[in-house]
Order: C-alpha cells, then sequence, then structure tokens
C-alpha cells in the first residue's frame, strides 16, 4: 500500500497588484460610479484584495481622486504642447491644439468623466490646485486665438470666451461618443478642428 502524501498543501496565491492597478480600478469605478458612489471595499474587489490590502497604495480615496485628476490635466498639457511645437501659424496651432483635446475625450473617457465631475469633490487646498492647471489649458488656448486676432486671421470680438466655447464642446464628447458609432475618433477630432476655426472666425 503506498504511503499517504504528507507534503503539506502550499497556500493560496494571493493576486499581485500594482499601484497602477489600484489606480486604473478606481478610475475605472470613478467613471462608471461617480467618486462619491464609490466605496473602497468595491475597489478592492475589483482587484480581487481585501480592502486594507490598499493602503499598500494609497493613503485614501481623496489621494486617489487627486493622482488621477492630476495625471490627467498634465496629460492634457502634454498633448497640448506637443500638438503646437513647431507650428506659427495660429491656425494651425488652434486646429492641431482642439484636434488633440477632441480626440482625447473621445479616446480616453474614463479619465474625461472623472476630472469633469468629480475634480470638486476635491477639498482645499487640492481643488484650487487643480482648478489652476485646467485654466492654463484654457489660457494656452486664448493666447493662440488672441495671437489670431492680432495678425487679422480670425475676426471673433471675444477670445475668451471663444476659447471656452472650444473647450467645453470637446468635453462634451466623452458623453456622447460611441465606439461602434459612424465616425472613428479621428475623424471626430479632425471635424472639431474645423468647428475650433469657425467658432473663431477664421479668415485666411
Amino acid at each position: 500500500m503506498p504511503s499517504a502524501d504528507t507534503r503539506a498543501t502550499p497556500p493560496a496565491t494571493r493576486p499581485t497588484v500594482t499601484t497602477e492597478a489600484v489606480l486604473d480600478a478606481a478610475l475605472t469605478l470613478f467613471a462608471e460610479r461617480g467618486y462619491h458612489g464609490t466605496a473602497l471595499s468595491q475597489i478592492a474587489d475589483r482587484l480581487g484584495i481585501r480592502t486594507p490590502s490598499l493602503y499598500n497604495h494609497m493613503r485614501s480615496k481623496q489621494e486617489l481622486l487627486e493622482t488621477l485628476v492630476g495625471q490627467t490635466l498634465d496629460e492634457v498639457r502634454a498633448d497640448f504642447d506637443a500638438a503646437v511645437a513647431g507650428l506659427d501659424d495660429p491656425a494651425a496651432q488652434l486646429r492641431a491644439a482642439t484636434r488633440v483635446y477632441a480626440l482625447r475625450h473621445a479616446t480616453r473617457r474614463r479619465e474625461a468623466l472623472v476630472v469633469n465631475r468629480d475634480t470638486t469633490s476635491l477639498p482645499e487646498p487640492a481643488l484650487t490646485t487643480m482648478r489652476e492647471r485646467r485654466r492654463s489649458h484654457e489660457r494656452a488656448i486664448r493666447a493662440i486665438i488672441i495671437r489670431g486676432i492680432e495678425s487679422g486671421v480670425f475676426a471673433v470680438g471675444n477670445p475668451g470666451l471663444a476659447s471656452f466655447a472650444i473647450l467645453e464642446m470637446s468635453v462634451s464628447i466623452a458623453r456622447w461618443f460611441r465606439e461602434d458609432g459612424p465616425r472613428t475618433p479621428e475623424q471626430v477630432a479632425d471635424e472639431y478642428g474645423e468647428f475650433a476655426l469657425q467658432i473663431v472666425r477664421y479668415r485666411p
């Protein structure tokens, strides 16, 4: 009769979770349920871990939101800087800046929804900091419009209102765009670039 196997059963392997995975899970749930509608236990469930394990990667749910918003705003500004680099013509700059912003809202909808809906859930001073970072992007768009007015290629009367209209129409893409729709993200972004020139009354 063969002897019984007395080897100990190895303990179950716990899933390996990274900070990036925690942020990604939080981003998905914040986009689906809203910041206030998401509990840390739900983020842990999504990752297959216990809630206390999350504290190896963050101090609080608020820190998750602040990190996500900050990363997204950094990416928005990096997109803008890359899009306008090497362009001198205000029309080309505005078209490129609007296109890349519109494309982000079609392809990075989770980030767009969270930033535009949940940033106000941040406490001070984080809220003021994030708002100022958003304003820096708006001011950069407005500066392009002002240069276009000064050079005579844009005829819009209010550059501040024009920049706001361009940004807001792009933000709305995250709410209505669907991957299975009739237009690709690139097609939508191209059209929005042309819409921006119409808003500033571009005169070649």
